[in-house]
């Protein structure tokens, strides 16, 4: 370890102490190791530490001479532009726009003396309540110059920690803006936020701003009214104010007496943690009400408090004076010129059925004084409300275009896929769908969810069930703990009278303790809400290929299974079913899916036969050769195919269209397994059923 001469290290000691200031709650202390928060205490060096000692000298001088000279006096207020980023595990750390929006308003109270409860001042001290003329903006521009509404969100486990290496995942330059990190902890048990004073960050950029914790961030959401002025205490600290008992953390200590904050009118006090309005804890009236005291009754700022952090921006130390020229608030958006430089919006819902409607919200930036928006396909197909309802009615995918001003500009934006409307009533049943007719998912009425941006379902030719393509996730050990969603389109099941979901799966597990799960839902409001109606485990109902240490792909049927899933209620007899598979992974092996089949009766394929003879197989039985025989009325559109006993697909025969009049087509019975088969022709909205056999 280096050895540092003894001077220099009590004065490094004390800027350890007060380098760092944190507000916590009652009945709790600051955190002792301040700089340990940036790195190890052994890693900083002799100079490292000595630049500090002479940055706070240099601070100090500018200070005393600044608050010698000040005369108060009317002035525009200082403006500082502040940037949240808040950092987050996707948990009620990742708070509001709202919650942040209220943190600003207490802040812009507290310092500009319009909190509601300054005037219950103690008497004493009623006649020093300062009004310091300091307001806060959040930002509207970002370091490049796009539109902001001044808050970033980053998720990341640092989110627990809350120190220098969470900070680093995201800072914007801090001669424009004060950048305030939120996240679960801000650096120790029961800690609110903590900050450097300017000195101790003059040559260190990085080291710069306030990292609060959620729970003391604003007086709604996550935060309390009681926390609520947290901010404003730790915002003290980042303007060069000391704690009312001088530099250090560590209230109610008898030697804090001979201590000094640098303020002429706040008197000498140990520091308080309780409300009691009468202490006199050094011969004197302890102003337990000011923000930088630990008693949260706070209410004020002094004068004295207030010339000294004007004087802190008014020093070049930190940058703090550049924050508040005119030229940085023009760059960052928050001077009182018109700013609207974004059209955004955002609506309820991006997939909907047929019939049902969507709520769009205007998040333009900014002053927005009026809008049109744009609707094609939808119901209303214009609009100037800020939250407009529109309905659809048609299958398809639709774009939106948003128009905002602020009376002098305008700027447009048009999203191309913004809604997606599912056919209402869906795909008729019965439906199998074994993956063949496709280049990738992406043409299928199917959607995957992967929120984990990791190994998904894809399309696959490597092996399957029946055909040639099947649905596969290459699972692996990096995947524990993710889930992946594969989400059907609608199907009509309205005049079914009875619901069966069936599905081929293969799965194997890497080592016998993988529980991987495979769950199927069904919604019956078109995706809103989910029921779920299976659930297969890897380590028993999944398993179909055993323990496998290397990639798992099944060798034939013997290692597939199939499932069968008929508890699906009358409530499900919907023109708009829907239905999920969902994948969790435990880190097994690959997970495959294959002739998913939905009908509409309780067990088998159900047939439909519009007419007698309106689809025929002969001969029937058959051994040698077949054909199916039908007849159009008119030139039309069809699909015919040809489906096993369970009515999985097993090839298409032909779609597209055919002339009105009789058509056959041969079946490929001798290259057929005797049993029971069925042919199915598709024709617009109706379809019609034919089983046969084949000895």
């Amino acid at each position: 370890m280096r050895m540092i001469p003894t001077t220099l290290l009590t004065t490094i000691l004390m800027l350890g102490i007060v380098a760092v200031q944190a507000q916590q709650d009652a009945p709790f202390h600051c955190q002792a190791d301040d700089l340990s928060l940036i790195k190890p205490l052994d890693s900083f060096s002799v100079e490292e530490l000595a630049r500090i000692a002479t940055d706070e000298a240099e601070l100090e001088a500018f200070t005393q001479d600044f608050v010698a000279n000040w005369a108060p006096g009317a002035r525009n207020p200082y403006v500082i532009t502040v940037v949240f980023h808040i950092i987050h595990d996707n948990g009620p750390e990742n708070i509001s726009n709202a919650q942040v929006e209220d943190a600003m308003r207490v802040l812009n109270e507290d310092f500009n003396k319009l909190n509601p409860d300054w005037p219950n001042v103690k008497a004493e001290f009623l006649g020093i309540v300062a009004d310091v003329g300091v307001e806060f903006r959040l930002a509207k521009k970002d370091p490049q110059g796009n539109c902001t509404n001044g808050i970033t969100r980053t998720q990341s486990v640092l989110t627990y920690e809350g120190d220098q290496t969470m900070k680093n995942l995201i800072q914007w330059r801090r001669d424009r803006y004060l950048n305030v990190w939120v996240a679960a902890s801000a650096g120790g048990p029961n800690t609110l936020g903590y900050t450097y004073r300017p000195n101790s960050v003059n040559n260190n950029a990085s080291w710069d701003g306030i990292v609060m914790v959620h729970t003391a961030t604003g007086a709604i959401g996550t935060s309390s009214p009681s926390r609520s002025r947290a901010l404003t205490h730790e915002v003290g600290h980042w303007i060069n104010l000391a704690h009312t008992w001088g530099n250090s953390n560590t209230p109610l200590d008898p030697d804090n007496c001979n201590g000094d904050d640098g303020v002429a009118d706040t008197p000498n006090t140990i520091g308080t943690q309780n409300c009691n309005l009468n202490s006199s804890t050094c011969n004197s009236l302890d102003n337990v009400e000011n923000y930088m005291d630990y008693s949260f009754c706070f209410k004020m700022f002094t004068e004295g408090q207030k010339a000294r952090m004007l004087a802190a921006l008014n020093a070049t130390t930190a940058q703090r004076s550049n924050l508040w020229q005119a030229s940085t608030l023009a760059l960052t958006g928050v001077n009182d010129e018109p700013q609207i430089c974004a059209a955004v919006f955002g609506s309820d819902q991006q997939v909907i059925c047929g019939g049902n409607s969507v709520t769009f919200h205007d998040m333009s930036f900014h002053g927005v004084q009026s809008r049109i928006w744009s609707f094609p396909g939808g119901t209303p197909d214009n609009s100037t409300a800020e939250n407009p309802t529109v309905t659809y009615t048609m299958a398809g995918t639709y774009p939106v275009t948003l128009t905002v001003s602020d009376g002098i500009n305008s700027v447009s934006s048009t999203v191309q896929n913004s809604i997606t409307v599912l056919a209402n009533p869906g795909v008729a049943t019965p439906m199998v769908e074994g993956f063949e007719d496709y280049a990738d998912l992406g043409g299928s009425p199917f959607t995957v969810v992967n929120p984990n941006n990791n190994a998904t379902w894809n399309l696959t030719s490597t092996v399957a069930y029946s055909g040639t393509k099947s649905l596969r996730i290459l699972n692996n050990s990096s995947m524990e703990g993710q889930s992946d969603e594969l989400i059907s389109g609608t199907y009509d099941l309205a005049d079914a009278n009875g619901i069966t979901l069936g599905f081929r799966y293969a799965y194997a597990q890497r080592n016998s303790a993988n529980d991987d799960r495979l769950r199927i839902w069904v919604s019956n409001n078109c995706g809103e809400t989910w029921s779920l109606r299976q659930q297969l485990r890897g380590i028993n109902t999944l398993n179909t290929g055993g323990v496998v240490s290397g990639t798992f792909v099944p060798n034939g049927p013997d290692q597939w299974g199939f499932s069968e899933i008929t508890n699906i209620s009358a409530t499900y007899e919907i023109s708009d079913m829907r239905f999920k598979f969902e994948f969790e992974s435990d880190g097994g092996n690959n997970v495959y899916l294959d002739d998913i089949n939905i009908n509409g009766q309780p067990v088998g394929l159900e047939e439909i036969m519009a007419e007698p003879d309106a689809l025929q197989v002969v001969p029937n039985p058959a051994e040698h050769s077949a054909q199916a025989v039908f007849s159009l009325e008119r030139t039309a559109r069809v699909r015919v195919e040809l489906l096993d006993v369970l009515g999985r697909h097993l090839r298409l025969m032909h779609e597209g269209e055919l002339a009105a009049g009789e058509h056959r087509m041969d079946l490929p019975v001798t290259s057929m397994e005797s049993g029971m088969y069925f042919v199915r022709l598709i024709q617009e909205s109706s379809q019609v059923v034919e089983r046969f056999v084949v000895k």
